[in-house]
């Protein structure tokens, strides 16, 4: 297994950055064969932090190019507006809302875009961050979704920022069991999933340093 290094995004990761989200992008899984479009996933899910919140980005590269990365906000509802006004006007433009019967998952995700993110979550206010993490399947189990978890909440603490949430599948159990093992909690259940998340105010442990036995993803 080639070594890997944690670094912040740089643009020419850009690329990267779309592919990981499409090849983890089904409960953790490669989503490659459910959207025609295989940039789309990253339109919704990756892209917009890095062209919005590039210092919030961070990536695991190791020989054969990047290979995970974590991206976010530190604050929900701004980042949310910054996406009206930069993100979604031209992406709406070119990708109009599917015909109402359409069920596919593709379907799915355009009504998303088209919806934009969620802001009415009433724990906004003790965890205004949010963030998405995700490894390739050859990047996974080394301890680097830990380390890039690690470098996201010590640059959110940096910023004052009292908390972090992300959302998480039911059928991610996985995922799930790395997040606890980080320090999240629920903060919400929901008949998808459920919303977890992290305090970083004074007094709140960081995350645990030990080793990562499971895979992180969305």
């Amino acid at each position: 297994m080639s070594p890997a290094q944690l670094r912040p995004y740089r643009p020419e990761d850009l690329d990267a950055l779309y592919d990981i989200c499409l090849r983890t992008g089904h409960h953790g899984g490669d989503a490659t064969g459910l959207y025609r479009d295989r940039r789309l996933l990253g339109h919704v899910y990756a892209a917009p932090y890095a062209a919005l919140e590039p210092a919030l980005a961070f990536v695991a590269e190791d020989r054969e190019g990047v290979c995970g990365y974590i991206l976010g906000t530190a604050d929900t509802e701004d980042f949310h507006r910054r996406c009206e006004t930069a993100w979604w006007p031209p992406l709406r433009r070119q990708y109009p809302l599917p015909d109402p019967a359409d069920e596919s998952d593709t379907a799915h995700l355009l009504r998303r875009l088209h919806a934009g993110a969620p802001v009415e979550l009433p724990f906004l206010g003790s965890h205004p961050a949010h963030l998405h993490i995700d490894l390739l399947p050859r990047a996974q189990g080394l301890g680097l979704g830990r380390g890039l978890m690690q470098c996201f909440v010590a640059a959110l603490r940096e910023r004052g920022v009292p908390g972090v949430h992300l959302g998480v599948s039911a059928l991610n159990p996985r995922a799930i069991a790395f997040y606890e093992r980080c320090g999240f909690a629920t903060l919400q259940q929901r008949v998808w999933g459920r919303w977890m998340g992290l305090a970083l105010g004074a007094g709140a442990a960081p995350p645990d340093a030990g080793p990562l036995a499971g895979p992180p993803a969305r």
